[in-house]
């Protein structure tokens, strides 16, 4: 830790003010559970992508929030679930190492899918895992109450939590006393970050996420999984603006086709979705020009496994 990162906590410790605490928190569950939407509610700004395409958080990012005297640094994790390629293993291995890197666990379940598939899996591979734990089930406003009760005692009977919560990332009902738990049970100590960060994820990067959940979301249905976007110029202007270059990888000349859209109709949309977005976030007017290449098997290179922050499995 850096002198700057050690001094960011005692700036806030006057005299007779509570000490500071802070730490790490990871959020790991299924696909699909609803960590990336969690962690931008409690953050309070969009500091990770969502869609409702599985697997669309591919490494771990951190998103920063303040709650009393506590910096509590949350680690969305990809989802967890039974890898099939190298890059989802990648993923997979990403987040089981977010977990034991934290101070604390905080595993997502959807109230809806309950404890089925892959969750059942991740209560067992939890076993293994000694960090302090908490259970949160999502969605609680589509589930029965009863029925909630019942896979609450479930999780707890595999697995020793010591606390559940009960919550809707989408609205927020129920993740304010998340907040007052993690706030007060992480360890006393200055914070990693400026109180202004909510992220470390570069701008650059950021932009890309953001173009890629665009992309996700326009081509839901139509496009492969296989679909990596990269930021290659930022260029900030004597008029306050910034000129952004991206380029969408796809892996064949098909799927170019269906990212392209008739007529460049497809890119166009996604173009403008995340220019506003962007432009929303830096606070400034964006020109967005977005490029589709066919990269074959980029799914295969280390490098494109760098640039998502992922170990490359051999």
């Amino acid at each position: 830790m850096t002198d700057k990162e050690q001094d960011t906590g005692a700036e806030h410790q006057g005299a007779g003010a509570k000490p500071t605490r802070s730490g790490f928190v990871a959020l790991i569950g299924a696909t699909n559970a609803g960590k990336s939407t969690l962690v931008n509610r409690l953050v309070g700004a969009k500091v990770t992508i969502v869609s409702h395409k599985v697997q669309t958080t591919r490494a771990i990012i951190r998103g920063i929030a303040i709650h009393d005297n506590t910096q509590i640094v949350f680690l969305d994790t990809p989802g967890i679930f039974k890898p099939r390629r190298r890059l989802d293993r990648a993923m997979v291995t990403s987040a089981w190492g977010g977990a034991k890197d934290a101070d604390a666990i905080v595993l997502l379940i959807d109230s809806e899918r309950g404890l089925k598939g892959d969750a059942e899996a991740i209560l067992e591979g939890l076993k293994e895992v000694p960090q302090p734990k908490v259970l949160v089930l999502n969605k609680i406003d589509r589930v029965r109450p009863e029925e909630l009760l019942k896979l609450a005692a479930a999780a707890n009977e595999a697995i020793k939590f010591d606390r559940t919560f009960m919550v809707s990332a989408l609205n927020g009902s129920g993740c304010n006393d998340l907040m007052d738990y993690l706030a007060s049970t992480l360890p006393e100590g200055p914070w990693y970050y400026p109180e202004d960060q909510i992220s470390d994820l570069p701008m650059r990067q950021l932009a890309a996420e953001i173009t890629r959940e665009k992309l996700f979301l326009r081509l839901h249905q139509e496009l492969p999984y296989a679909s990596h976007v990269e930021t290659e110029k930022w260029e900030e202007r004597k008029d306050g603006s910034v000129r952004i270059e991206q380029v969408i990888y796809v892996e064949r000349e098909s799927q170019k086709k269906i990212a392209l859209g008739k007529g460049g109709e497809a890119v166009k949309a996604i173009s403008t979705a995340a220019r506003k977005e962007i432009s929303e976030i830096l606070e400034q007017p964006v020109h967005l020009f977005l490029f589709v290449k066919v990269r074959e098997n980029w799914g295969d290179d280390p490098e494109r496994f760098r640039e998502m922050g992922l170990d490359f499995p051999r």
